[in-house]
């Protein structure tokens, strides 16, 4: 029989697969329009299909402070998403992803080492093989200081302590709850969006303007949902380690389908990312 901690473990992992495609995807779609453009195509196709889902689980609704919990979490998550996808969208998907992915995923460890106390020890062992894996994914690239490097590394922190946020926030939530809370958050994004489209000045897109932006919604909110299925049956520290790992298939992406180049340190930062979600889940 599967054990409880094993699907928080697999729910982890499968964030990751999937909101690295998200990341790929956003990255792609910023490179057409304005981040905040993209935001409006991945808020709406993102929140249809949670409200959808929602329905078919027979959801009822939240607790008015849960509604808080997760507009709160909404709110960081909308700009952590924007900076990220700006970062993205000035061509070192190699150098962004990872960098936001180490901050996103220190703070809520701290989190949750205060709230619920020490992991495993092999845990611990798998949590810092965990950063350093994400950080060799890096390359070299993430920490010059010229042009648009220096750009990319400031809105990759940005984009980490957003996340950070939206992890912890999104934990405050009642138990048991999986596409309600992300209806609200998703909701909230979608609102920014268009409130910074209006206060850019920028035409607002039409739905089919850009069909990666919509794919990168959907695929988010799958990430979403699996993350809230893993915080389920694990600890929030493995569940945002495991998920954070996400930079791992973002840069393979990117090396696949844009050609960007990928190194040996690259390739053992992707090995060394994997051998992290091994120790996590022994």
């Amino acid at each position: 029989m599967i054990s409880m901690s094993f699907l928080g473990v697999l729910s982890g992992l499968t964030a990751a697969l999937v909101w690295g495609g998200a990341d790929f995807s956003g990255g792609i779609a910023a490179r057409k329009q304005n981040q905040f453009q993209v935001l409006v195509n991945f808020g709406i196709s993102g929140l249809v299909i949670l409200i959808i889902a929602a329905l078919i689980r027979g959801e009822g609704m939240l607790d008015s402070s849960s509604i808080i919990w997760a507009v709160l979490a909404g709110l960081t998550g909308v700009f952590g998403v924007a900076a990220l996808y700006r970062g993205l969208s000035l061509g070192n998907i190699v150098g962004v992803a990872p960098v936001a992915a180490v901050i996103s995923t220190a703070l809520p460890v701290i989190y949750s080492l205060i709230v619920e106390g020490s992991p495993k020890p092999t845990q611990f062992i798998g949590f810092a093989f965990a950063f350093a894996g994400i950080w060799l994914t890096s390359g070299s690239d993430s920490i010059k200081l010229g042009g648009k490097a220096k750009e990319g590394l400031l809105l990759a922190i940005i984009a980490g302590i957003g996340f950070s946020g939206f992890f912890i926030l999104i934990d405050q939530v009642q138990p048991g709850k999986i596409f309600s809370p992300l209806v609200f958050t998703r909701l909230t994004s979608l609102i920014v969006a268009l409130c910074m489209v209006n206060l850019q000045r920028v035409s607002m897109p039409s739905l089919f303007s850009n069909p990666m932006a919509l794919l990168a919604g959907a695929m988010d909110a799958g990430g979403n949902v699996f993350y809230m299925i893993a915080i389920q049956f694990t600890r929030v520290d493995v569940a945002v380690v495991l998920s954070s790992l996400c930079p791992a298939f973002t840069v393979v992406l990117g090396t696949l389908i844009l050609k960007e180049k990928l190194t040996r340190q690259h390739w053992l930062g992707v090995f060394i990312c994997l051998l992290a979600a091994v120790l996590i889940a022994v």
